[in-house]
């Protein structure tokens, strides 16, 4: 796993925030841009001068400044420099001594803790502010800390024997290799059990577990909830998890990408401009990122109609600048939080052909599996 450690650190000093678009004009459009823009000023318009979108949860208060990162917007630079800088200093103020990001409900600790600790650390990787560093550093040790003793996590802060569920390991595991690719040191141990609790929340469709039979292993199957419950969000989860533990041969991603592609290669714009988003944002968020961290013909086929399917259902208002360019998420969350959740997944997901967070830089990661291979000699 030290193999890992090394071959992000090397990614992460090498690829610099401007190397964007660098797939191929397909994945953008005029229009896409376009919604991505209104996104953006919906967000800096209806920031508020706290910084929070009227929101104390950590991890979505950063979620708005990942929306105006990913699309190159710094701290303190251009039109949008003090939004980001307002969002990231409220995350920064409020982390407590302990290393928790999180200031709302202790059954939201672990949610927002990954959510943030990983937002700071590809803000990290792209300024170096030094205010960060130790901010971060608290975060990451807490989160090997509340590891449970099965490599899952609890929703609060605390150790237990066993996690509670992929969702909460999602999170650490994306704020894990976000603080590793900013150059901070990630323990093997945290990694390798983390790895172990992900796979043991995968089932083929038989409910078979022998999966040494290669039988077993070609049936169709998704990862789950909690081991039984299966949801298309749990599938992307999964995904993004192994790869971002840089498990990028493991053959249960194939399995849930099929689930994925099924979802996503026949969706179709509806045109409404209603502010829902096509699905509802956890899935969004999570789905596009599997989906680009694979690549190939599963991004070439799915992200053009997600891209479509989210610039018609953008809500537009050319008169109100405070109502003009949001979605929403309402299966979590509501009101001006709702809002900031749903356009901050809209614009990352618009976003994500800039490449512009290190997170995003290894394209369809051919180049890290030629590294990982190279290093296994």
């Amino acid at each position: 796993m030290k193999r890992w450690i090394v071959i992000c650190m090397a990614l992460a000093i090498a690829c610099a925030p401007h190397c964007a678009r660098a797939e191929g004009e397909w994945e953008v459009t005029p229009e896409g841009d376009a919604a991505l823009e209104r996104g953006l000023k919906w967000l800096a318009a209806n920031q508020g001068p706290e910084g929070n979108w009227e929101s104390n949860d950590l991890g979505l208060v950063g979620m708005g400044a990942l929306a105006f990162l990913s699309a190159g917007h710094r701290p303190g630079h251009g039109k949008y420099g003090p939004a980001v800088e307002k969002a990231l200093d409220y995350v920064l103020k409020n982390a407590k001594p302990s290393g928790l990001l999180n200031i709302s409900a202790a059954q939201r600790d672990m949610y927002n803790h990954g959510l943030a600790c990983f937002v700071l650390g590809q803000a990290y990787g792209i300024t170096s502010d030094p205010r960060i560093s130790p901010v971060l550093d608290r975060a990451l040790k807490l989160i090997a800390f509340t590891q449970c003793e099965n490599g899952g996590w609890d929703y609060q802060a605390r150790r237990q024997k066993r996690g509670h569920d992929l969702s909460l390991a999602v999170m650490q595991a994306k704020a894990l290799r976000s603080a590793v690719d900013s150059g901070l040191e990630v323990s093997p141990e945290v990694i390798n059990l983390a790895i172990k609790s992900v796979r043991e929340h995968y089932r083929a469709a038989s409910g078979k577990q022998n999966f040494d039979d290669p039988a077993v292993r070609a049936e169709p199957g998704q990862f789950t909830y909690d081991g039984n419950r299966a949801s298309l969000a749990m599938a992307a989860c999964g995904v993004v998890c192994l790869q971002e533990f840089g498990e990028y041969d493991d053959w249960r991603i194939e399995r849930n990408m099929q689930v994925l592609v099924a979802k996503f290669a026949p969706l179709k714009p509806e045109g409404n401009h209603s502010g829902q988003l096509p699905v509802d944002a956890y899935t969004l968020y999570y789905a596009g990122q599997a989906l680009y961290q694979v690549g190939g013909k599963a991004w070439e086929d799915c992200y053009p109609k997600i891209r479509d399917a989210l610039v018609a259902a953008q809500k537009l208002d050319a008169t109100n600048p405070q109502q003009d360019g949001w979605w929403t998420d309402t299966q979590h969350v509501s009101g001006k939080p709702g809002q900031l959740y749903g356009t901050s997944v809209g614009c990352f997901i618009l976003a994500i052909p800039n490449r512009y967070l290190p997170i995003l830089q290894e394209g369809k990661i051919d180049s890290l599996k030629a590294r990982k291979q190279t290093s296994d000699k």
